[in-house]
């Protein structure tokens, strides 16, 4: 029997292998970016997932840096992920857009590169660019996400290559059914963003019952679940010893009473999705293509 560990790969549908647990920044700034992701490689991760988006690559690339000088580690020991901004969508913005991020990074190559967001009327020629840069083996992988059925149709109608990942807002009251159905028949693994599900998930009450019943926090139990179901997850910390919590799952699984409990808990509700995003409305209300900005507060990441 495989041991399970912070080690565990799933194999992509292009061969590559990728971390099957990680630390996600999202919404975190520069100084805590660095810190969490120092602390995280020295716990034991090798998924890191950031974004343009997230206006932090610069402290996930100091962070990658203090985490393989402390650990003795080699950058091929990482697995890095990140996205093109939605205002850089099309095939000329792309190809320039991943110098900016390993700039930033200080990386020279990146190990999956997704499409952040299906920008309509981009996300085809965006990938195209993407396919060029994997087959120039500037990164190792490609893949999308926040992709419906219907938008991963329309991409594999013109892609060469089929993508390895498809990130979805998946938690236990969003489980995304038929964009995970469909991403098992491509071959494409379903990589989970915002996977504790926010305090709804976290304090409901069939999980914290499972939670007690293991001696576990809820955010473990979910996050074994998303590991039981074959679901690649990114939990988001800035606080060291949660980012080390989190991992802490392989000392005990959830019967298939508590998991069918769990896939009970679906709503479908996405708490982000196109409808939010100017670029898909008519009248240009939504978000806007802006990258995130976080004050850099030493606060914000309090052991």
């Amino acid at each position: 029997m495989t041991t399970e560990s912070l080690a565990s790969t799933v194999t992509l549908n292009n061969g590559v292998k990728m971390p099957r647990l990680g630390l996600g920044v999202w919404k975190t700034d520069n100084a805590s970016a660095a810190k969490s992701v120092s602390a995280a490689i020295q716990a034991g991760y090798r998924l890191i997932d950031t974004a343009k988006q997230y206006g932090n690559e610069t402290g996930v690339g100091a962070g990658i840096l203090e985490g393989l000088e402390k650990t003795g580690l080699n950058r091929k020991d990482l697995f890095v992920t990140t996205k093109v901004f939605n205002g850089d969508q099309g095939y000329e913005s792309t190809l320039a857009a991943i110098n900016g991020s390993l700039e930033r990074l200080g990386l020279t190559y990146l190990d999956l590169y997704l499409v952040h967001w299906p920008v309509d009327g981009k996300f085809v020629d965006t990938w195209k660019a993407l396919e060029e840069l994997y087959y120039a083996g500037k990164v190792r992988a490609i893949g999308i996400s926040n992709f419906d059925v219907e938008r991963t149709q329309e991409l594999l109608e013109y892609a060469n290559v089929t993508p390895v990942i498809n990130q979805m807002e998946f938690n236990p009251l969003n489980q995304e059914a038929d964009v995970l159905a469909f991403a098992k028949l491509t071959g494409t693994v379903l990589e989970a963003w915002s996977p504790l599900g926010g305090g709804a998930a976290l304090n409901n009450e069939t999980i914290q019952t499972i939670a007690q019943r293991h001696g576990k926090s809820a955010a473990q139990v979910i996050i074994r679940w998303d590991w039981q179901r074959g679901v690649v997850a990114i939990p988001k910390s800035s606080h060291i010893e949660r980012i080390k919590e989190n991992a802490d799952i392989f000392d005990f699984s959830l019967s298939a009473e508590e998991m069918q409990a769990i896939n009970e808990l679906d709503e479908a509700k996405r708490d982000l999705w196109y409808s939010d995003f100017a670029w898909h409305n008519a009248d240009g209300h939504g978000f806007k293509d802006s990258v995130d900005t976080w004050p850099d507060s030493p606060e914000n990441y309090a052991d």
